[in-house]
């Protein structure tokens, strides 16, 4: 997949299966994030831009399906349905409601590694607000790297997330609440200790930032041309 490393959101009310999941693809170099309930992950999707998502059906609140059929008009992200419903019946009534694939529990992990690439494999695209390139900096999100002056540093999911959310909004300004929302962190100096680390991979002088500054009182805003 040409270096790419998706962003891959599990949904699933059984604390076992998403540490299962999350755990195998992690294993096989893809970032997660997990829900334990369609609703908790209808708030992710408002703030991150996942790859695919990995959906059971049978939750308590509001199911699979009833989440596709609320939220499917409004994102463009592949889906794949995990659930114990296994026949033919619920494949198709999965597939027609507007998911991607459809996989029966119990499942072998390895299938649904191949499922994942084969559906990503399909739907790449280049979207150029994951690479942006600016005086001697390219941040390429696909690949999660900021390269400054031909020195590469690695991108950890969390300031990917912060990255990605600020690059699509050019010239916004973040505060740490935003922030912590973003990343469910609602500490504010380790929110400060992320920022640094990313002005330190993309600034030539840190202590006196050019592009990723913060606005006083306010909040962190990243400015590029």
């Amino acid at each position: 997949m040409n270096n790419f490393v998706a962003h891959i959101l599990v949904v699933d009310d059984d604390d076992g299966i998403r540490s299962l999941v999350k755990e195998y693809l992690n294993t096989h170099n893809f970032l997660v994030t997990t829900s334990n309930s369609a609703e908790n992950a209808e708030e992710k999707i408002l703030i991150i831009k996942f790859d695919l998502i990995i959906l059971d059906v049978m939750m308590t609140g509001k199911n699979g399906l009833e989440f596709i059929e609320d939220n499917k008009s409004k994102i463009d992200t592949p889906i794949i349905l995990l659930t114990a419903k296994g026949d033919a019946i619920d494949r198709v009534s999965g597939l027609q409601i507007g998911a991607d694939d459809y996989l029966a529990k119990p499942f072998e992990p390895k299938e649904l590694v191949l499922r994942i690439k084969n559906i990503l494999n399909k739907t790449q695209k280049n979207d150029q607000r994951r690479i942006i390139e600016f005086d001697n900096i390219k941040i390429d999100l696909n690949k999660l790297l900021i390269i400054k002056n031909k020195n590469e540093f690695k991108i950890n999911n969390t300031e990917k997330i912060i990255l990605e959310k600020m690059i699509n909004n050019p010239g916004k300004t973040f505060s740490r609440e935003n922030i912590g929302k973003l990343i469910e962190l609602d500490k504010e100096r380790s929110i400060d200790v992320i920022i640094t680390r990313l002005r330190k991979k993309i600034e030539s002088d840190p202590k006196n930032p050019k592009y990723l500054q913060t606005l006083r009182g306010v909040g962190y805003v990243l400015w590029v041309e």
